[in-house]
């Protein structure tokens, strides 16, 4: 896999410092504190009188930019950098992992999928995806990067058969837990098979956005890239588009920020100031989310055989996933999914009788939301799946709508 150095001055600039003790106000400390306080903390600039705790968004095209030493500006031109998005993303390194991390951002998740496939891979080059991982990844796998000579491995949702299609890759994409099956990968096992069997220079990409880096943290456990859809939990209100990346390595941000510089694949600055605003509710927004999600999916499980054929949801002991993901993640998460079976009439019914839970298809907000998976032909599922994602109205509500929704059509 061929590596590609980012541009000196300006337009290398403003990635995000990351870790403990960085520009931003971040406390020495960092790594002894808890999560809810470093998303409350996390790239804030240091305290000066009579200055906001999070200054308002950079809304700029030219900064000023005098003589030759624009190797040393830090700002030079608004595709290149803003200082608003450096807050944003100094935060977002200190989620994922503190010292030494560094992230970037992207206008959608889907942005953020492009600068790695086409900031990383090169003609010849073996990219393994699952089979049933985020849409846009494989199709721009298969389809965008093949033309280019690249070469597509889709591989199911399974450690032993994601450890042997590693073997000459020079990137493996991993979705953990998977969207919509909520199944399980042994990222420790996964990283191992790509260090000792990929080609030379092999790179593990995780992507980290239904677990988030306070549910599971892919870079402790040997990936080389950790990848968010943003517009999901880190933000969390369903009112923004954001993708995200973030990685120890420079060599493999200074390939992906330039990548995002050529693409002009760039968040906006007023976006980024609500991303960075949003992330200070986010541990105690999956807190309660993930409460709720265990007591709805142990409500579901008590149904099976009778009205419902499955629930699928890590956190439950009887799920097939349940042992590693207590192994390998911190919280269990906020989506789960239920099966009425191969009827999507009834499915159909029941959302239509849910007043609370609402019909969208995102997951990750505040906002309870449901859907019915196979409207969209583009998973493997039965015609009655149903994924349902916790928000933080109260569980004992969001219990008594679905439980009307589903006696109402049985």
């Amino acid at each position: 896999m061929a590596e590609e150095g980012g541009g000196a001055g300006a337009d290398g600039a403003g990635a995000g410092a990351g870790g403990a003790g960085g520009a931003g106000g971040e406390p020495r400390l960092a790594s002894e504190l808890g999560d809810g306080t470093r998303a409350v903390r996390a790239g804030l600039p240091p305290a000066e009188q009579g200055t906001p705790f999070l200054p308002g968004p950079t809304f700029a095209a030219p900064y000023h930019l005098r003589g030759d030493g624009i190797a040393e500006a830090e700002y030079g031109y608004g595709r290149y950098a803003n200082p608003t998005w450096s807050g944003l993303e100094e935060a977002i390194a200190t989620l994922e992992g503190g010292a030494g991390v560094h992230a970037l951002t992207f206008p959608s998740g889907s942005a953020a999928v492009a600068a790695v496939l086409f900031g990383l891979l090169r003609s010849g080059d073996v990219v393994v995806v699952q089979q049933d991982g985020y849409p846009a990844a494989r199709d721009m796998a298969t389809e965008n990067m093949g033309a280019l000579g690249v070469r597509t491995r889709l591989v199911p949702t399974d450690t032993a058969a994601l450890v042997d299609a590693a073997r000459g890759a020079a990137l493996v994409v991993v979705e953990t837990p998977t969207n919509p099956g909520l199944d399980v990968v042994d990222l420790a096992a996964v990283a191992a098979a790509v260090r000792e069997t990929g080609a030379p220079g092999a790179r593990l990409v995780v992507d980290n956005t239904l677990a988030t880096p306070f549910g599971q943290r892919p870079l402790e456990l040997g990936a080389d890239i950790t990848l968010l859809s943003g517009s999901k939990h880190l933000t969390g209100h369903g009112d923004l588009l954001l993708g995200t990346v973030a990685t120890r390595d420079e060599r493999l941000l200074a390939a992906m920020r330039g990548w995002r510089q050529r693409a002009g694949a760039i968040l906006g600055p007023f976006e980024a100031w609500l991303a960075h605003r949003s992330l200070a509710t986010l541990d105690v927004r999956l807190q309660r989310q993930c409460a709720s999600a265990q007591a709805l999916a142990e409500l579901l499980a008590a149904r099976v055989g009778d009205d419902l054929v499955a629930v699928r949801y890590p956190g439950l002991p009887g799920d097939p996933a349940h042992a590693l993901a207590a192994r390998q993640m911190r919280a269990f998460g906020t989506v789960l999914t239920f099966d009425v079976g191969d009827d999507a009439d009834r499915a159909r019914a029941l959302l239509a009788h849910c007043e609370l839970i609402s019909e969208a298809t995102s997951f990750g907000s505040v906002h309870t939301m449901a859907e019915r998976r196979a409207r969209w032909g583009m998973d493997a599922v039965s015609e009655g799946l149903i994924r349902l994602s916790v928000g933080i109205e109260d569980a004992v509500d969001l219990a008594r709508d679905l439980t009307r929704a589903l006696d109402a059509t049985r």
